[in-house]
């Protein structure tokens, strides 16, 4: 059985979504550092406790991504669904940025990665890369 090579448009999906974990990496560090700050400064309550938690709860989602990501990279079929919803999800972040934020900028910088990578998973050569994964170990498949 022949298994087809893993389409450089299916890498560069999976580099794109390692940089986006990165931007969440980079955020959770920026957090970290807030919290050293004297002074929070919010409307509300905001304690140290919850900043933490925040910084948390962001780490763990930039390792899941970041995983997708490398996954992706390195031709594992699992992590192309995960990433999919992820673009999923930031464009309804940048659909909110957009409308009731009012931020056209910043919803332009998280659309345009996002619909980047649906299109290079969504392509020709990544539904013929994703449909591969359905074959039975068994199947003769044709070769290239």
């Amino acid at each position: 059985m022949s298994i087809p090579e893993v389409p450089r448009t299916i890498r560069l999906a999976g580099l794109l979504t390692s940089l986006q974990a990165l931007a969440g990496i980079v955020f959770v560090i920026a957090l970290l550092v807030r919290s050293t700050a004297p002074e929070l400064g919010s409307v509300g309550t905001l304690d140290r406790t919850s900043v933490y938690g925040e910084a948390g709860w962001f780490a763990l989602i930039s390792a899941a991504v970041l995983t997708a990501g490398l996954g992706l990279c390195f031709g594992k079929h699992w992590a192309r669904t995960p990433s999919l919803l992820l673009q999923l999800l930031l464009l309804g972040a940048a659909w909110y940025a957009m409308g009731p934020s009012g931020a056209p900028a910043i919803a332009l910088a998280i659309a345009a990665p996002a619909v980047l990578v649906l299109w290079l998973l969504f392509n020709r050569e990544g539904r013929k890369w994703s449909f591969h994964a359905i074959a039975a170990p068994d199947a003769d498949l044709p070769e290239r």
